[in-house]
């Protein structure tokens, strides 16, 4: 009995202690707030500018974000499952050469498809997503059946995808797309994009059980097969929504631009991967947030449109954002550290 209260005591003494700790996302978000700060602090001491109070930089800054985002809230749910993507960027490149070339008006001359031009945006959207989704089945599968580490599996995706790419059309852009289709890219679509995408996400993982599924596989494989999922089915369909996600991204990109290149989406799967492990994401499984992974995807934006507005040379600016790569992956190990003990 005395045990028993001792325990019950010192679970009462510790419980206060748990309850300052401010929220992740949180602490999240007052770095972003820190991180704004500074650079309008260092707008007014080296550019004699505000940072913050320029609206059309922010506005530019958030659609080149949205992209990366969409991006990032397929890449977090892989990586909550304790795997990795490294495919997305290249998956973009080829669902953007795909979806164009059943986009283009028939006043463009040299469409790829002569007799399947001025088609609704529906089909080329559609085109896109599906052949994203079977990327991410084929990464799912190979990971799932074959028992290859996801590194190995998504980097021969990468390889394959960005080659798809580039032979679709030997290299050349894919152009003349019609104005139902580019408009996806217009305005703030981009931006919505992004924000429908989290919310589905963030309602799924949280109260669906699909969420609690992805979160069990990612924190203790063992028990979860031992409680009834099956893991390979769920993994492929995480890596299916992955590969959907990333095939839309390649969708948006190409309206934005109006135009597809084999070369879009380079470095889009580590920008994407940055953002869910700077929003809490743990790389170790178990662990993440869509809320989060947003943040990150932010602060990602403002660091990239921070350097420029204080003119840092772009070689320099890969250098910074690479440190806090690091940075924010050994702060997540320190975390996992901490609740171990």
């Amino acid at each position: 009995m005395e045990s028993k209260a001792l325990a019950e005591t010192a679970t009462q003494d510790h419980s206060p202690r748990r309850k300052r700790r401010l929220p992740t996302e949180l602490s999240i978000f007052l770095v972003l707030v820190g991180i704004a700060l500074v650079y309008e602090i260092l707008g007014w001491i080296f550019v004699h500018q505000s940072f913050l109070m320029n609206s059309q930089r922010l506005t530019i800054m958030v659609l080149q974000v949205s992209v990366i985002g969409i991006i990032a809230v397929g890449v977090t749910q892989v990586i909550i499952t304790g795997g990795i993507d490294l495919s997305s960027g290249s998956v973009v490149g080829m669902t953007a050469m795909v979806a164009a070339g059943f986009a283009q008006s028939s006043t463009w001359t040299r469409a790829i498809y002569p007799d399947l031009t001025d088609l609704p945006a529906i089909i080329p959207i559609a085109t896109g997503i599906v052949i994203g989704l079977a990327a991410g089945l084929v990464n799912g599968w190979l990971i799932a059946y074959t028992k290859i580490p996801p590194f190995i599996a998504t980097l021969g995706m990468m390889v394959s995808a960005r080659g798809i790419s580039k032979w679709y059309t030997k290299g050349q852009p894919v152009s003349g797309l019609t104005d139902q289709f580019n408009f996806i890219g217009s305005g703030a679509w981009p931006v919505i994009v992004f924000l429908v995408v989290a919310l589905i996400f963030h309602i799924a993982l949280r109260y669906t059980r699909y969420g609690k599924f992805t979160y069990a596989i990612g924190a203790n494989p063992q028990a979860a097969r031992v409680s009834g999922i099956n893991i390979e089915a769920h993994l492929i369909k995480v890596y299916a929504i992955a590969g959907a996600l990333a095939g839309l991204a390649g969708i948006v990109t190409a309206a934005r631009a109006q135009t597809a290149q084999s070369g879009m989406g380079v470095m889009y799967e580590l920008d994407a991967i940055a953002a869910a492990v700077i929003g809490g994401t743990s790389l170790a499984g178990g662990v993440g947030r869509i809320t989060g992974t947003v943040i990150g995807t932010i602060i990602l934006g403002v660091m990239s449109s921070g350097f420029t507005f204080l003119r840092v040379d772009a070689y320099y600016q890969e250098i910074i954002k690479g440190a806090i790569i690091v940075a924010a992956v050994v702060a997540d190990v320190y975390r996992q550290k901490r609740k171990k003990v």
